[in-house]
């Protein structure tokens, strides 16, 4: 992200939406560890680690939108904080959900350490399935990638709902969120707060804030009981 790119994404903001309702709990917000990317160069990139942390965030809100028990929902940030970091290239990377998914069952054990949370290895595997199918578009799944679909459906629903609403960070509308690809209703308070999170910690990393402190700050537009 460039200042130039960020400003014009800023005085492009789409409608305004009605204001957030306050949330029961924070969100978890999940930083993958930079050792986590197969490609140290997409470390600080557009799939980098404010794109994975903003996706965490963003599924710990739908899954208190969509009321997800408290394993699921910890299952889905871990899915999302770790759903680009092995990708090879920012642009078409055919595959790296599924490089992904193999990574994350070779290394849940220090993934969970890492993050500092507790989770079933069943869930890990539905975490795991859902970065799978994440970069695959639902009408072009194979008959096993529908069969591992109905193992986890909503947590991948889920998780392609959250990647979608961070699309804000790309520098063209066309490419902005499209809710028409997606299999779950997401409401019109989560993109102005997409949007918001996109602005406030790309701004915070250009004036030299590190990549946690960036999320942090961002993450105060929330409004938590």
């Amino acid at each position: 992200m460039d200042q130039d790119t960020l400003t014009w994404i800023a005085s492009n903001r789409p409608e305004v939406s009605d204001a957030a309702p306050t949330l029961p709990h924070p969100p978890l917000i999940l930083v993958p560890d930079v050792t986590w990317f197969a490609e140290p160069r997409l470390i600080d990139s557009i799939h980098g680690i404010r794109h994975n942390a903003r996706v965490s965030l963003l599924a710990g809100l739908l899954a208190q939108v969509h009321r997800l028990d408290r394993d699921h929902t910890v299952a889905l940030c871990t899915a999302a904080a770790v759903h680009d970091c092995r990708r090879r290239d920012d642009r078409d990377d055919p595959g790296h959900g599924q490089r992904a998914a193999t990574w994350l069952l070779q290394n849940r054990d220090a993934v969970i350490a890492t993050l500092g949370l507790e989770l079933p290895p069943a869930l890990v595997d539905r975490a795991a399935m859902a970065v799978h199918l994440h970069d695959i578009p639902y009408t072009r799944f194979s008959p096993e990638q529908n069969l591992a679909y109905r193992r986890a459906p909503h947590l991948t629903d889920l998780l392609k709902a959250a990647d979608c609403l961070d699309r804000y960070r790309l520098p063209l509308p066309r490419w902005w969120p499209d809710p028409s690809h997606l299999r779950v209703t997401v409401p019109a308070w989560l993109h102005t707060i997409s949007f918001d999170l996109v602005i406030r910690s790309e701004q915070a990393r250009l004036d030299g804030a590190t990549n946690h402190g960036a999320l942090i700050h961002a993450r105060q537009i929330l409004n938590c009981q």
